[in-house]
């Protein structure tokens, strides 16, 4: 017959384990977990069991078992090497109607005890007829959930507010396991053009998407518009999910949102994202420090071309430094971009490397030079998204991916 599955409550309730060898030293600490009263019975113990009855922790009775030692317990695990004194102690505990592991034969046992495990609030247990294979399982279902690939809405514990989520530079994959989990959760999900939209399609069929998506140079849902769709979902008692791509602090206006759901009074929390501007790079071998070339790097938005008046950027500065730039929203205004840094004193045949779909099936990469990337930009005909990255790490990159042709040939 199938056994009936069920929960044991043991806080405060007494436990007896008799046997102090490998098997004991599992079963005890999670038994502890539980809140159980254990009495530990056996002439000697494993070095963990004799610290935790140094401890206090368990009460342990330095000898043999002997008849009565079951009396009053709540839950027996015979757990010696000798089948003889394990079937004494199943033969007990049957008699005081106790129900009793016994670790050498589990046909014998009234209770199995499962391949369990923990991942944040929720316990893990798996019974088959195969110790191994239900431990297999247990791994399987803990990865899965610590990984955010499988995941079910909470019920009772259901959590409020604002999660805004960094998603990566694109690839799927590239979302923090902590961002996947609150996804998961969410019952509407604000969702950016660059976010990485694949995951929309594991989510419920009741979870309300809405795309705020800001195309270049196109359509887009205002920032206001934004902030009050946030706050409004929130207050309603919904968990909003405000999916970003890269991170939300990395030129993702991640703090107007957060400022504006506590200026609301709305509890909000920020997952930190894999941001493009060291993502992208890396994705095509490019190192945006490395020794001896470049210890410092510069992230600059360009969505204003120099010399705008909202410009804050300091082209001067990074005309005359050596270090490695990484541009993102470059590529409409990459000829004003190039002409600030050759007239403040970059070589016209500095390195630079232009990465279309960073991450994505799409990628590709175009090198060139800060003299001669405009004209290469125009001819391969790159749209955004494209991070474009200036310096001698781009040589790197190019040596990286030399060696990487010999070792796949």
């Amino acid at each position: 017959m199938d056994p009936y599955l069920l929960g044991l409550r043991l806080e405060g309730r007494r436990v007896v384990v008799v046997g102090g060898g490998a098997v004991a030293s599992r079963r005890v600490p999670a038994l502890l977990d539980a809140g159980a009263e254990v009495l530990l019975v056996s002439p000697k113990v494993a070095a963990s069991l004799e610290d935790l009855a140094a401890a206090g922790r368990i009460r342990w009775a330095a000898r043999g078992y002997q008849p009565g030692d079951c009396s009053g317990a709540w839950l027996v695990c015979a757990c010696t090497d000798d089948p003889a004194v394990n079937a004494a102690v199943a033969a007990a505990a049957e008699h005081q109607r106790t129900w009793y592991v016994r670790a050498d034969d589990a046909a014998a046992s009234a209770a199995w005890t499962p391949a369990s495990g923990r991942v944040g609030d929720v316990r893990i247990g798996v019974l088959s007829g195969d110790p191994r294979h239900s431990a297999a399982i247990r791994d399987a279902v803990a990865a899965g959930l610590q990984s955010g690939q499988l995941s079910a809405r909470h019920g009772r514990s259901h959590p409020s507010g604002v999660a805004i989520i960094g998603g990566g530079p694109g690839d799927p994959g590239l979302i923090t396991v902590r961002g996947r989990q609150l996804l998961a959760e969410a019952d509407v999900v604000l969702t950016d053009r660059l976010a990485p939209r694949s995951l929309l399609d594991e989510l419920r069929d009741d979870v309300e998407i809405i795309d705020a998506g800001k195309i270049p140079y196109g359509r887009a849902m205002a920032q206001e518009h934004i902030n009050a769709a946030l706050v409004s979902h929130a207050r309603a008692g919904r968990f909003v999910a405000r999916l970003k791509g890269g991170d939300p602090f990395v030129f993702g206006r991640g703090a107007e949102e957060v400022l504006a759901c506590l200026q609301a009074g709305v509890p909000v929390t920020v997952v930190p994202g894999v941001t493009s501007a060291v993502g992208v790079p890396a994705s095509a071998w490019v190192p945006v420090t490395h020794r001896g070339v470049a210890q410092e790097f510069h992230v600059v938005s360009v969505h204003v071309a120099p010399g705008d008046e909202r410009s804050t950027v300091n082209w001067e500065l990074l005309g005359g430094s050596s270090g490695t730039l990484v541009l993102l929203m470059a590529v409409e205004r990459i000829g004003a971009v190039t002409s600030e840094l050759l007239r403040y004193g970059r070589s016209p045949d500095t390195p630079v490397s232009v990465i279309a779909d960073g991450t994505l099936p799409t990628q590709r990469t175009i090198n060139s030079t800060l003299e001669q990337v405009e004209s290469r930009i125009a001819e391969e005909g790159v749209r955004p998204p494209a991070i474009v990255v200036v310096g001698n790490v781009v040589s790197v990159a190019a040596e990286i991916t030399e060696l990487m042709r010999h070792v796949t040939a």
